[in-house]
């Protein structure tokens, strides 16, 4: 028997940005979840978020004999040749691009698709793991031993991201793989969560309240902590088919 996804998503505005440059996509018929964290002037990051799940969507649409590695590699990159083909055309969109985590689960298999610092995390057996690895100079600093981890939250450039989707016309995307178990979750967020709110947290949260409550708290969390970005976060759960 296969597997199926159920998808809980929520995108908050946060308490100090004007405009939400956040985006998402939920897909059940194509087992497709991506958020997207856009960057750039007053407009272009909403632009950019919006387009990199649009475009993928697309993509997975329209070669569904691609393996989900290659969707995921060529759908992000489709999105950043449209994002930055856009930037191009438009000077009020120049320099504008997207974070992207993407999840996409094949014949049994979850496939992760990253650029940037949105996040990916696994709950699985009780407990959960970070998949993902920030595309940013905080965590550059800290592998290469130059940042404690206790310091990141104080850190000057905290917010600049070494890799992000449209900024360029391609980008080298991060793909991890693992197969998928019935009753294990996946955790998808914009840094507007994940810079507010502990790993440890998210899964006592999801543990203690299910997904939907949870995803609701840890939102509500991340806002009563300064809500200082938009808020993006999503949670799939795996079932049997």
């Amino acid at each position: 028997m296969g597997l199926k996804c159920q998808c809980y998503a929520l995108t908050d505005i946060g308490l100090k940005r004007k405009i939400n440059q956040d985006a998402f996509l939920k897909d059940e018929s194509l087992s497709l979840f991506v958020v997207a964290d856009g960057m750039g002037g007053h407009k272009g990051g909403e632009v950019a978020s919006q387009l990199a799940v649009e475009v993928m969507q697309r993509y997975c649409r329209e070669n569904p004999n691609l393996n989900a590695r290659d969707l995921l590699d060529k759908g992000i990159n489709s999105s950043s040749e449209e994002i930055y083909l856009q930037s191009q055309k438009n000077p009020e969109l120049a320099g504008m691009g997207t974070t992207v985590a993407a999840l996409l689960v094949q014949e049994g298999i979850a496939y992760i698709g990253q650029v940037g610092d949105s996040r990916a995390y696994l709950i699985s057996g009780g407990e959960i793991w970070q998949v993902t690895e920030d595309h940013s100079l905080v965590n550059e600093e800290i592998r290469a031993g130059r940042l404690a981890a206790g310091q990141a939250a104080n850190y000057q450039f905290k917010n600049v991201i070494t890799r992000s989707v449209g900024y360029e016309d391609h980008v080298l995307v991060d793909i991890y793989r693992r197969e998928a178990k019935a009753g294990e979750f996946y955790f998808l967020c914009s840094d507007g969560l994940s810079g507010l709110v502990e790993i440890a947290e998210i899964l006592h949260e999801i543990q203690k309240n299910g997904p939907d409550t949870g995803l609701k708290n840890l939102v509500a969390l991340a806002n009563a902590r300064g809500g200082d970005d938009n808020i993006t976060a999503m949670i799939v759960e795996l079932k049997e088919g």
